[in-house]
């Protein structure tokens, strides 16, 4: 058995394996799991084509400017093929992932790295191949895998990945703060930006440019962000003025009830005085000597955490953000990192919970069936625990920084393949 795992015909028949069958649950599957993809993103393609109006660049858009390459790429064999051109490009970062993960040798490095990753991609269910969070997941597992090595090429990776979706900027910070090669990984996220900048304002606007920032703004409390939690119980409950709707500008369902809208005006600044909290207890562990292999991975965990928790905006895609740092902290801590078995985990356990009730059960989530809240809380409960670990894993570091090597070291596996 353990050399049947080990071995990399083994993992690739699984990721074909999982890919077929998240394919089919997006493309034939109960819930309209890629309804973004084939309603919302061919809408904004073929808007451009016909209009000659392109989201991100002639108006504000709730992405950055990059997430247009994505959308654009899928439409190249036309509109009927859109979905299916979607799932492949998805899959075929997937693959350059894994190849990140496990090597080109017959005996793949990190295979238990990547049957977690398998699993993960399985529990979570067709959301991990359904929206723009499936692009920039393999740019941001590349990234994490290279950037010990080669720093400059993963900031750009990341960088790339924050101009599609914002997320991947956590760990942008995570390695500026953790890394001695802040200074390159910086200066490589430095010049992406600067040019995708320079592009964005040559065919567009400088409003445009900024508007994920202002649509982030002036959003109300998404249903399955944690601090609605308690207003869908009270909606549940028949709380006068509570309930669920869809906000047809933004195209998702939210919550309203007394109080939602301060806490909706709130919770912008309380996510940026999170993640400057989390950065100073970074910066500390950093200052105090603690290891590449324990800060780098904890710090990463601990700033996608907290965009997830302290927000009032929460997919359901938002959980495949998870397998980023798990799959880092996992790879490192073969090396002498810190132990990221809790973190994986309850990794898992949030994926199966979110696809317990996205996207089959969705509509009745929405009905504020008791059995759905309480899936959604538990998963929501899991997120706090997550991040709660993160950040007592970092004040740990803060006091007591471990002796260990800077970086990951570089090894030999059995198929001659650098680890």
């Amino acid at each position: 058995m353990r050399r049947i795992a080990g071995s990399a015909v083994s993992l690739w028949l699984a990721f074909a394996a999982v890919h077929l069958w998240l394919g089919f649950l997006n493309l034939y599957g109960p819930g309209l799991p890629m309804g973004d993809v084939t309603y919302v993103y061919l809408f904004w393609v073929e808007r451009g084509f016909t209009v000659g109006e392109w989201v991100g660049l002639d108006t504000e858009w709730v992405y950055p400017v990059l997430a247009l390459v994505p959308m654009l790429a899928a439409y190249v064999f036309g509109p009927d093929l859109y979905a299916s051109t979607w799932l492949t490009i998805v899959m075929a970062l997937n693959a350059v992932a894994l190849v990140s993960i496990i090597g080109v040798h017959e005996r793949a490095r990190r295979a238990p790295v990547a049957w977690w990753w398998m699993l993960f991609l399985v529990l979570v269910g067709p959301i991990a191949l359904g929206r723009i969070d499936a692009v920039t997941v393999p740019l941001a597992i590349v990234a994490v895998m290279l950037i010990a090595d080669h720093p400059r090429w993963g900031g750009a990776l990341l960088a790339i990945g924050a101009w599609i979706k914002v997320w991947p900027a956590a760990l942008v910070l995570a390695a500026v703060v953790a890394l001695r090669a802040r200074a390159a990984v910086a200066a490589s996220v430095a010049i992406v930006s600067g040019a995708v900048v320079a592009l964005a304002l040559a065919f567009g606007s400088l409003l445009a440019l900024v508007s994920p920032v202002m649509q982030q703004t002036s959003r109300g409390v998404q249903v399955e962000a944690v601090v609605a939690t308690p207003w869908l119980w009270a909606a549940a409950a028949g709380v006068p003025g509570t309930r669920v709707y869809y906000d047809q500008g933004i195209l998702t369902w939210q919550v309203l009830g007394e109080g939602t809208s301060l806490v909706a005006d709130l919770m912008t600044p309380l996510l940026a005085l999170a993640v400057l909290a989390i950065v100073v207890l970074g910066l500390v562990a950093m200052r105090r000597g603690v290891a590449e292999l324990d800060l780098f991975p904890v710090l990463s965990l601990a700033l996608v955490m907290t965009l997830i928790v302290v927000n009032k905006v929460g997919s359901p895609q938002f959980a495949t953000w998870i397998a980023v740092p798990v799959v880092l902290g996992l790879a490192w801590q073969r090396w002498g990192g810190m132990s990221f078995t809790v973190p994986a985990v309850l990794g898992l356990a949030i994926a199966a919970l979110t696809q317990s009730f996205y996207p089959v059960q969705y509509g009745a989530l929405l009905s504020l069936e008791p059995a759905l809240l309480a899936a959604l809380t538990a998963r929501n409960v899991l997120y706090l625990v997550l991040l709660g670990w993160a950040v007592q894993r970092l004040a740990v570091l803060c006091r007591r920084p471990r002796v260990a090597p800077a970086t990951p070291p570089v090894a030999v596996d059995e198929g001659g393949a650098s680890a």
